[in-house]
C-alpha cells in the first residue's frame, strides 16, 4: 500500500471533514464490501464507521501512523460491533433518523463492488479456521494492503508480533485450503499469500 499522503482528520471543520471523507470513501466501502454481501449494510456501515471517525477526530494520533490505518481500525471496531449485536439498536434509530434511501443506481454500484470483492471474500471463506488473531493479520495484510506496521497500528501490538501471526496464519492456512475445495481459481491461495508484503 503506498504511503498515505493525506492530511490528518479534521476536528472542527465540516469543509475539510468532507474532503477527508472522499479522499478514504472508496478504501473503507473496499474493506467493508470485502465483508458483507448486502448492499445496503455496506452503505450503513461505511457511514458508521465516517460517523465515528467525525466523532472521534481529535482522538486522531499521527505519531501513531497514517489516517487509513486509524480508519481501518475504526472501521474494524465498527464491524465487530455490528456483527457481535452490540450496536443494533443504536444503528436503528440512526438509519430511522438520517438513512438516504439507496436508489436503484446505488444498489446497482454497490452491488458490482460487492461482486468484484467476492473471490476475496471465498478466499476469506477458507482461512475460517485460524484463531481471530490469526485471521485479523490476514486481513489487514493479505486483504486490505497494509504492511506489518500499519497492522501491527491498527491492532495495537508489534510489527514483530503481526510478523509472526502472518507466517502462523500463512502456513495453517495452505494446510486448511489443501483439504478444502477449490473455492477461486484464480489467484491460487498460495499465489494470493505468497504477493501480500
Amino acid at each position: 500500500m503506498p504511503p498515505d499522503p493525506s492530511p490528518a482528520p479534521p476536528v472542527h471543520d465540516p469543509d475539510g471533514f468532507s474532503a477527508f471523507y472522499a479522499a478514504h470513501f472508496d478504501a473503507v466501502l473496499g474493506f467493508v464490501t470485502r465483508r458483507t454481501d448486502d448492499p445496503h449494510l455496506a452503505a450503513d456501515l461505511t457511514s458508521d464507521i465516517f460517523l465515528t471517525a467525525l466523532e472521534h477526530a481529535a482522538d486522531y494520533d499521527p505519531r501513531r501512523g497514517a489516517p487509513i490505518a486509524w480508519l481501518y481500525g475504526i472501521a474494524r471496531n465498527v464491524l465487530a460491533a455490528h456483527f457481535r449485536g452490540t450496536a443494533r439498536e443504536s444503528r436503528a434509530v440512526a438509519r430511522i433518523n438520517g438513512r438516504r434511501l439507496l436508489d436503484d443506481e446505488d444498489i446497482a454500484a454497490l452491488e458490482e463492488r460487492i461482486d468484484a470483492s467476492r473471490a476475496a471474500r471465498q478466499l476469506l471463506a477458507a482461512h475460517a479456521a485460524l484463531s481471530e488473531p490469526l485471521r485479523a493479520v490476514l486481513d489487514l495484510v493479505a486483504v486490505d494492503g497494509l504492511t506489518p506496521v500499519e497492522a501491527a497500528q491498527v491492532l495495537d501490538i508489534t510489527p514483530t508480533a503481526v510478523r509472526v501471526r502472518l507466517h502462523r496464519a500463512r502456513r495453517l492456512l495452505r494446510h486448511e485450503a489443501a483439504t478444502l475445495p477449490l473455492l477461486c481459481p484464480e489467484p491460487s491461495p498460495d499465489h494470493a499469500l505468497e504477493a501480500a508484503p
